[in-house]
């Protein structure tokens, strides 16, 4: 049985539980990742002769053996990590034997047991579950480190770029559509668990030669491990302080590179410690100006900038302030400008990054044809984000639209624009975003003619354009002019709706809309019933997603990134887990049962599922007669379970048929009943109790027939999914679940976009309804109305 990731991420999110204990996040990720590393090496490498790392004798297996042994931690330091990090050149293990963190005698073996435990998980087999180029490996270690930042708080959040924010960086530097080779070289001076520089790696068509210097030594001995995971072993990764004692150099100068990206510290206070900036051996400072000595942004990108060859490209995630922060830092941003380094300056959300809730942006360095450039590409994207959590994150539409608007450099309107130099010097090189992006959403303005004289405004319906562009004589039949500039609605109000959705124009758009999916279905069926065991999934879902965003590019109305999300949205739930199922087993519809353990360690089964086809699916499509009838009995039971409840709520007041109940079951009416047999005045109340019995006696037969026809309809079921042939699989997933569902999300979107137009409308209308002077009006009618009541009862305003 194949590995689903959401299985994988939530089993290591349990091992990290296993030793939460007092132990801070920053800790314990050191153990779960190292035992996660070993696992992985031990499964994939162990007895092959041209592995890419040295697996001495001891490994997984011989960690097993320690469990339970009173020197558990001592024997995995010397016997598993000791070989394993002197074989590969790793270091900077954590200690396996730290009583501090670990716990002593019991505790410490307890704790390293139960976590050696739920890494023997059979379903934690890396030697068969990894599709080949998509490192199933590689994104749960993202998963573990996107948690462990969440949850090591501020101080500790440093070691870990969101990957949404890394794939923007990899994608903008320009490496994907580069030559590339073995000699191409990608550097990071301050490169965490390594996770940034592994997507610059990934965007390359071939692969390349990758270098990362991390100051701090448990962390750069995570980012030696995170190499090897993924499959660049040759990586090379230092220790050490990059602005004050950089490790890549030829001779006396520092080395410089093809491609350097970066997130270092933000305005880092220490960034000169151990270095005398005026007097730096590198020289990195000289040419534009020494960064002031409490705010470091600037060391780490004039770093980058002396480290990028003649044609060199790098990217930096760096705070707002640097863009216009004045004194030393305003110097050594007019040199940057003007030398033509900066080629574009990316706006990212607040509060995206672990440690900080700052808002950050992207600067886009390129040494290439610097002296030619006319400008700076500026985006402001500080509004494309979801919640999550206490963070913002950005999702597959932010991060598509970012890297598509800069890759074209396309002129967006209150998003993106090309802004020359000339424009850049008015504002003396500030490059503050929103000098130059006016990004606000503009303010809903009420018109103080259309209050006092009435009339909607005609440039509020003006700026319905996007649907008059589509449906020109729907706004005809919507409003009518009535004064100039002003113009009334043509419609009763309640019909609003109606009118639009019945409009010809209107039908014959959702008609065309409709089709339009359909054509794309129809183009997918194919794709999607062609994957094989042994597919990339990421390479399936990429070419899938980029053909549905090019699908709705040109089409009114919607956004082709929202309908993108919503593939992405699907594919982040559900579709994920099913394309690795298909990539490990092919198209097997294998059913497992549900066993439960309660708190004594009692195993209840509760009955079958099937991850690749839900039951539900196969009930549609086979059975729908049987489910019809189960459907039906479910609204009968809940129509008679309603009239039980309005007997009781009817008759539960003081001196009612139900009053006296301390609960109301069949034995109490019964046994009341009985009580009141013969008396004429309780006669009443007998009729209520006799209704209620007669009531519940068919709510218990429903359920009876209810439970009987779903464990029919589940054996029958159950049967089924033995006789199902792969091209009925397909059928299943393809067309019953994966196209249903994106049909259902994009008829969706299409019938959002229709309600805010309906809306809109009905908000103007209703905003310029009454004329003020007939409100005063009003207002005085009322007022009078009030007064002759007040005084025929005797009362008067003085």
């Amino acid at each position: 049985m194949a590995l689903k990731k959401s299985d994988l991420y939530s089993s290591l999110w349990q091992s990290c539980d296993e030793l939460r204990g007092g132990m801070d996040a920053s800790q314990y990720k050191d153990y779960v990742l190292v035992l996660l590393f070993i696992k992985y090496v031990s499964d994939k490498y162990a007895g092959q002769p041209y592995a890419p790392i040295t697996i001495p004798p001891a490994s997984f297996k011989d960690m097993v053996a320690l469990k339970g042994k009173s020197d558990i931690g001592d024997q995995i330091n010397k016997r598993i990590i000791a070989p394993l990090a002197n074989a590969n050149k790793l270091s900077d293990f954590p200690d396996f034997n730290d009583v501090a963190k670990l716990g002593s005698g019991k505790e410490m073996v307890d704790r390293l047991t139960n976590l050696i435990a739920i890494f023997e998980n059979p379903a934690l087999d890396f030697s068969k579950n990894r599709a080949e180029g998509d490192d199933i490996l590689g994104d749960a270690y993202e998963y573990l480190m996107r948690h462990f930042a969440t949850e090591s708080g501020k101080s500790k959040g440093q070691f870990y770029t969101p990957a949404e924010v890394s794939r923007i960086m990899a994608q903008i530097v320009g490496i994907r559509n580069a030559k590339t080779s073995a000699a191409t070289t990608v550097y990071d001076p301050t490169c965490g668990s390594g996770s940034l520089l592994l997507k610059v790696g990934d965007e390359a068509g071939t692969a390349v030669t990758l270098y990362g210097q991390e100051k701090d030594a448990a962390t750069s001995g995570l980012a030696r491990m995170n190499m090897i995971l993924h499959n660049n072993p040759t990586a090379l990764v230092v220790q050490g302080n990059t602005v004050a004692d950089p490790k890549f150099k030829d001779g006396d100068t520092l080395k410089t590179f093809d491609y350097v990206v970066a997130n270092p510290p933000f305005s880092d206070k220490r960034w000169s410690t151990g270095l005398d900036p005026l007097n730096d051996p590198f020289e990195r400072f000289k040419p534009f100006g020494t960064p002031p000595a409490r705010q470091g942004d600037y060391a780490y990108l004039l770093h980058i900038v002396r480290s990028l060859k003649s044609t060199g490209k790098g990217a930096c995630i760096l705070p707002h302030g640097v863009l216009f922060r004045g004194n030393a830092e305003a110097d050594i941003r007019r040199a940057l400008v003007r030398k033509g380094y900066i080629k574009g300056i990316i706006g990212l959300p607040a509060n995206l990054f672990y440690g900080t809730g700052i808002p950050a942006c992207i600067v886009v360095i390129d040494k290439e044809d610097a002296q030619a450039r006319k400008g700076i590409f500026m985006i402001d994207a500080s509004g494309g984000f979801m919640k999550d959590g206490p963070k913002n994150r950005l999702r597959a539409q932010d991060i598509h639209k970012i890297v598509d608007v800069f890759n074209k450099q396309l002129d967006v309107p209150k998003y993106a624009r090309m802004v020359p130099f000339a424009e850049i010097e008015q504002n003396e090189l500030n490059l503050n975003l929103p000098r130059y992006i006016d990004s606000q959403t503009p303010e809903d303005l009420q018109d103080i003619a259309g209050h006092l004289q009435g009339g909607i405004p005609a440039a509020d319906v003006d700026a319905l354009q996007r649907y008059w562009a589509v449906c020109p004589q729907l706004r005809h039949s919507l409003f009518k002019e009535s004064r100039p500039g002003y113009v009334a609605l043509a419609v009763e109000k309640a019909v609003i709706k109606s009118t639009i959705y019945e409009h010809p124009e209107f039908t014959t758009f959702i008609a065309g809309m409709n089709a339009h999916f359909a054509a794309w279905r129809q183009t997918s069926v194919g794709t999607l019933k062609a994957l094989q065991a042994g597919c990339h999934p990421k390479e399936v879902i990429a070419a899938l997603a980029e053909g549905l965003l090019a699908h709705y590019a040109d089409k009114p109305l919607i956004d082709p990134y929202d309908v993108y999300q919503y593939l992405m949205d699907y594919w982040a739930e559900t579709m994920q887990d099913d394309y690795y199922l298909i990539a490990a087993d092919g198209w097997k519809a294998e059913t497992t049962r549900i066993i439960e353990r309660d708190k004594k360690g009692k195993e209840k089964d509760k009955g079958w599922t099937c991850d690749l086809i839900p039951k539900a699916l196969v009930a549609a499509r086979y059975f729908a007669k049987e489910q019809e009838a189960i459907d039906q009995l479910a609204a009968e039971l809940e129509g008679v379970t309603a009239r039980i409840t309005e007997t009781e709520e009817e008759h539960g007041g003081e001196d009612a048929a139900f009053s006296e109940f301390d609960k109301v079951n069949k034995a109490s009416v019964a046994a009341r009943l009985k009580e009141i047999k013969g008396d004429k005045d309780a006669k009443d109340e007998a009729a209520v109790l006799n209704d209620w019995l007669k009531l519940n006696g068919e709510e218990t037969d429903l359920k009876k027939r209810l439970k009987e026809a779903e464990a029919a309809l589940d054996a029958l079921a159950y049967a089924k999914y033995q006789k199902l042939t792969e091209s009925d699989i397909k059928a299943l997933v393809v067309d019953d679940k994966w196209l249903a569902t994106l049909d259902a999300a994009i008829h969706g979107e299409i019938d959002r976009v229709s309600q805010q137009l309906t809306q809109r409308v009905k908000e103007l209308a209703e905003r310029y309804e009454t004329p003020l002077p007939q409100m005063v009006s009003r207002v005085a009618e009322l007022e009078a109305t009030v007064n002759r009541h007040l005084k025929t009862m005797g009362f008067a305003w003085k």
